[in-house]
């Protein structure tokens, strides 16, 4: 398998992973689409994936708007022939406070943010996948899905509401070529916060290149090898 003219596409390739990732993928060959809330976030990342010679095609998209999504995923479709990859960075936090005192509007922003975002992508996204002769869901996830704290209940619930829906959609995909994998870290490490504390030591932080290599690599092995993991990168 190879990643060469694969069309890829990035959810939340705006956010602090996001250049690593889709500049993985670019290099590996992949001709990858990006989506954001606003074409803004991924300009800057279209402008240097072209001067490297790569594909990268930018989309403003609500994918709280399971239509909107619905749409925008058949539209790709149509206009590329095939969707061989879907790999899900939507992001946000909120915690820090007690479960006494914790807002439960947070766990409404966070369910939003990181659950339903996924449950539209993946469905909308769901027969390409599973056509593709090498379709790959992934979900980057954080280790406190796993291993909840009592200042931050909410996010460790969203995250580990979004991984149970990847584990259910990497049951779908049993007997075909797809595969869903969730990737997990504790928390990402970017060239920006290196460059803005170089003396920083970020134990158990997971670097960005890291981590975009590591999602490449799944198109590396067979379904069978991938479908179901939970591969951590956090320490």
């Amino acid at each position: 398998m190879s990643l060469q003219d694969a069309v890829v596409v990035v959810a939340g390739a705006g956010g602090g992973a996001g250049a690593a990732v889709v500049h993985r993928l670019s290099a590996a060959g992949a001709i990858v689409v990006m989506a954001d809330r606003g074409l803004e976030s991924t300009e800057a990342l279209t402008a240097e994936i072209a001067t490297a010679g790569g594909q990268a095609h930018p989309y403003a998209v609500d994918l709280l708007d399971d239509a909107a999504t619905t749409a925008w995923a058949d539209s790709i479709a149509s206009k590329f022939g095939r969707v061989d990859g879907l790999v899900h960075l939507v992001g946000g936090y909120r915690g820090g406070t007690p479960i006494k005192e914790a807002d439960l509007a947070d766990w409404d922003f966070l369910s939003g943010l990181l659950v339903r975002t996924v449950q539209h992508t993946s469905r909308a996204f769901y027969d390409a996948l599973r056509a593709s002769p090498f379709g790959r869901f992934v979900l980057v996830s954080a280790a406190e899905a796993s291993h909840p704290t009592a200042k931050n209940a909410s996010y460790a619930a969203a995250k580990a509401a979004a991984e149970a829906w990847t584990l259910a959609l990497a049951d779908s995909f049993n007997g075909s070529s797809a595969g869903a994998t969730i990737v997990i870290v504790k928390a990402l490490l970017t060239p920006a916060m290196r460059a803005a504390k170089p003396e920083g030591k970020f134990t158990g932080y997971t670097e960005v290149a890291d981590l975009a290599a590591a999602i490449a690599e799944l198109w590396d092995q067979s379904a069978a090898e991938v479908n179901g993991v939970r591969l951590w990168l956090a320490e």
